[in-house]
């Protein structure tokens, strides 16, 4: 589930809401064991997605660096190249 939990820090341009809020989202489920609560418990859960959310934006918003931001679509290249390398998959779709 964390697998989708993704850095979000010191990139150009910025995190997006939505991007700190999806992170939230898998934070919660892998706390909770949910991937959807029940009735019983969706309250609780969804306040504590915007709670994490909210906390993380300050969190991301309050870190400061000196080394220079990082492009997401590079970033993502080696993402894939490291998946690649590690489980010997290839584009060609078979």
């Amino acid at each position: 589930m964390c697998r989708n939990i993704r850095t979000l820090f010191n990139f150009a341009p910025p995190a997006t809401d939505d991007e700190i809020r999806a992170a939230s989202l898998q934070f919660v489920r892998k706390i909770s064991g949910f991937n959807a609560p029940s009735k019983a418990n969706e309250a609780a859960f969804n306040r504590s997605v915007e709670e994490v959310a909210h906390i993380a934006r300050h969190l991301v918003d309050a870190l400061v660096t000196e080394a220079p931001a990082r492009d997401r679509a590079v970033e993502a290249a080696k993402a894939k190249a490291r998946s690649a390398e590690r489980f010997g998959r290839t584009d060609s779709g078979l």
